[in-house]
């Protein structure tokens, strides 16, 4: 006699979750209405408010927790301060960092003038600061996926830059980049997809800091339209949830001077090249300052950001 067949009901939500997180082996299954890992729940601080009120419409934000950003740039833009400023700032907001530097540039005087804690006890409510020679991708990506593993509290990993960071058959091969063509690109785009989801479960950031390279084409509107790329393949960008690109005037007027006119400073031009929490396409500027005083300086720009938001307090004529 043929078994009656058993009779199906309906599963509620807390019960199917269960059900996909037992096949999985792992939590990955949530209720948007409760906690959702993928919600920005802290943003950490570029160090220029007009940046901060762009990258989130109706909110001041900056770097979000959770997910993967680039800053690209060409060659002294800032992109080394910017990323300091990020670190010194998410330690103050508890959070431990670890700084991958694979250009050897990284000055200790420097950090501790931007804000950095380089202690090994740091003060308490502040995360502790890790210096790490950015040896080989390999290494960087199976570092950070250690780290995600063992850590408990939320981490900023800096990556400066994944540009010059060479990969295992750069380090053991010869100078022929032939020999090693398109193999970090595949590294890259299997490393992101495997660090992806932990770093929204655990809340951390990737700070990934990258190169602004001349796009030499021989299609004239793409030159146009397209003067910029960044190395590493084509899968990062698809990562990424925040990039912004870095360049910079070569003009005099450009240049921040003191009293004896050495420069102490630049402008720097900041375009949100993608943004997946507000509108992408939006520049603003302001000059970092290197000498003596540290820092961004934004408040000259202010006045242009309120002329720039439409309102009619701001328009053109008499006041």
């Amino acid at each position: 006699m043929a078994k009656k067949a058993k009779k199906l009901g309906r599963l509620n939500l807390k019960e199917m979750r269960n059900l996909v997180n037992k096949k999985a082996g792992a939590e990955i299954a949530f209720s948007l209405s409760g906690e959702n890992p993928t919600d920005v729940k802290k943003w950490i601080p570029t160090g220029s408010r007009w940046l901060d009120s762009m990258i989130c419409k109706g909110k001041l934000a900056g770097i979000p927790m959770g997910k993967v950003v680039e800053i690209a740039g060409q060659e002294s833009t800032g992109k080394s301060y910017m990323a300091a400023q990020v670190a010194a700032n998410a330690q103050k907001m508890g959070i431990d960092v670890i700084y991958f530097d694979s250009e050897s540039a990284i000055d200790s005087v420097f950090l501790e003038r931007v804000g950095c804690c380089l202690d090994d006890e740091p003060p308490d409510g502040m995360g502790w600061f890790l210096y790490t020679q950015a040896h080989s991708v390999e290494t960087v990506l199976e570092t950070i996926e250690e780290m995600l593993g063992t850590n408990e509290n939320p981490m900023l990993f800096v990556w400066d830059s994944v540009a010059q960071t060479p990969c295992e058959t750069d380090i053991a091969g010869d100078f022929n980049p032939l020999s090693s063509m398109a193999v970090k690109p595949r590294i890259l785009s299997k490393g992101v997809q495997k660090l992806t989801q932990p770093i929204a479960n655990t809340q951390s950031t990737l700070l990934v800091l990258n190169q602004l390279k001349t796009n030499i084409t021989s299609n004239v509107a793409e030159a146009m339209t397209t003067p910029w790329f960044t190395p590493g393949g084509k899968s990062l960008p698809y990562t990424y949830s925040l990039r912004m690109w870095l360049t910079s005037r070569k003009a005099k007027a450009s240049f921040v001077t003191d009293e004896n006119g050495f420069r102490i400073g630049s402008e720097v031009k900041v375009k949100v090249e993608k943004s997946r929490f507000g509108s992408e396409g939006r520049t603003c500027g302001f000059k970092i300052l290197w000498g003596k005083d540290v820092g961004i300086q934004d408040e000259e720009s202010w006045l242009e950001a309120l002329r720039l938001s439409g309102s009619d307090r701001f328009k053109p004529g008499a006041w």
